[in-house]
């Protein structure tokens, strides 16, 4: 049984909504466990200067969802292969159908 993670996101840019007056992020949005100072696809928060965003879960910013990603120009790929990607141009799961004896 997998234990699916729940990943925060960590943005190069930031914006404040002014309805909720809340911090959502902005431009490139990588994945990132809580407690690491890297993102899933290996880049160093500090180094590439991204901004962390605890409380926006991955879901959150996929422009699909409608949620955080108003401003969201572009999803790591990397990330979104390993925290996973919903969506319309999300590519099915490989399944083996007929498997060889």
């Amino acid at each position: 049984m997998s234990v699916r993670k729940r990943y925060a996101v960590a943005a190069s840019g930031q914006w404040t909504d002014e309805e909720d007056n809340v911090r959502l992020p902005a431009g490139e949005v990588h994945a990132w466990e809580q407690g690491m100072n890297q993102t899933v696809c290996g880049l160093s928060l500090s180094r590439s200067r991204l901004g962390r965003f605890p409380h926006v879960t991955w879901t959150d910013v996929i422009p699909e969802s409608g949620g955080a990603a108003d401003r969201v120009r572009r999803l790591c790929p990397r990330c979104a292969s390993v925290a996973g990607r919903r969506g319309s141009d999300a590519r099915p799961r490989w399944r083996r159908t007929n498997p060889r004896p």
